[in-house]
């Protein structure tokens, strides 16, 4: 399951109902569900669909401080592969008749694309909302670790103390916006180094 985080101005709300409007068209339908602290898309080819396989990919939505943690799970690909492997018998047996099935390859071809354009689709959203994976200014403040002040991330040293803030600073990963622990040196929701 990829899962990422964003910070800022943004909903769960937001985010299912602009996924909802990109993809409920064509032969995809996307389904709101929750409310404002966890909310699921699911995206889907209705019913039997004569090309390109069924798929089927749910989004979680999740309010966290400031933010969305959205994850992403996994596409069900068997009806994708079931139709690559008929187009694959067919032309095997007459291949003349994958002229036939050129719709239902590119149809197949676009499903396997889902999980990307879904991506998209949120980075698009997030940008526009004027979200990212930065840690939002309301987020950013430390806590003085002598005397209990609240200061601001950056800071050199505590305003009310004067003691050095430097190894107490959290940061955000740059990868998928997770929020981190002064002196982590990996992420650990992707696993990439910080």
């Amino acid at each position: 399951m990829q899962t990422r985080t964003f910070h800022g101005p943004i909903t769960t709300l937001d985010l299912g109902k602009a996924l909802v409007a990109e993809f409920n068209r064509g032969n995809l339908r996307a389904q709101l569900f929750g409310d404002k602290q966890k909310a699921y898309v699911q995206i889907a080819k209705p019913g039997v669909t004569p090309s390109g396989g069924r798929t089927a990919i749910t989004v979680l939505l999740t309010a966290v401080e400031d933010g969305v943690m959205i994850q992403l799970g996994q596409q069900d690909w068997v009806g994708i592969a079931a139709s690559l492997g008929l187009t694959a018998l067919m032309a095997l047996h007459r291949p003349l008749s994958l002229l036939n099935r050129i719709d239902d390859v590119a149809e197949d071809i676009g499903s396997l694309q889902l999980t990307e354009r879904i991506w998209q689709a949120i980075d698009a959203t997030v940008t526009g909302l004027g979200a990212s994976f930065n840690v939002s200014e309301r987020l950013r403040r430390i806590t003085c670790p002598h005397c209990l002040t609240a200061n601001a991330v950056g800071e050199p040293a505590c305003i009310a103390c004067g003691a050095p803030l430097g190894p107490s600073q959290p940061k955000a990963c740059l990868a998928c916006g997770f929020v981190l622990q002064a002196g982590a040196s990996t992420c650990q929701n992707c696993g990439k180094p910080v």
